[in-house]
């Protein structure tokens, strides 16, 4: 359950870090990109505290990473999910599964 509290977390990182250097691009403020370079780098550690072994763990990853970047794309950034991103979420989140339970 720890793994899994770093994932969502790395994720979370992961997510907000490319938000701020978008946010970068978009206000040209250099601000953001130094926001954005820390928490990727907060992110990179995070990621890698797992004690899982990396394939597995970044598999795992993945659709934690999925996950919480449609739900943060839906709350954050008004995007509507389109059936081709529910149909790969769906394919991406079993790999997930099969990866964390077998």
């Amino acid at each position: 359950m720890r793994e899994f509290a770093f994932l969502i977390i790395a994720a979370l990182l992961e997510v907000g870090g490319v938000a701020f250097v978008r946010s970068g691009l978009k206000d040209s403020r250099i601000i953001w990109f130094i926001l954005g370079a820390i928490v990727l780098i907060s992110y990179a550690v995070c990621v890698n505290s797992s004690k899982w072994n990396f394939g597995r763990m970044l598999g795992i990853y993945i659709a934690v990473f999925f996950v919480v970047s449609q739900f943060l794309s839906i709350v954050v950034f008004s995007e509507t999910l389109r059936v081709p991103t529910l149909v790969a979420g769906i394919l991406i989140i079993s790999g997930g599964l099969v990866l964390t339970f077998f």
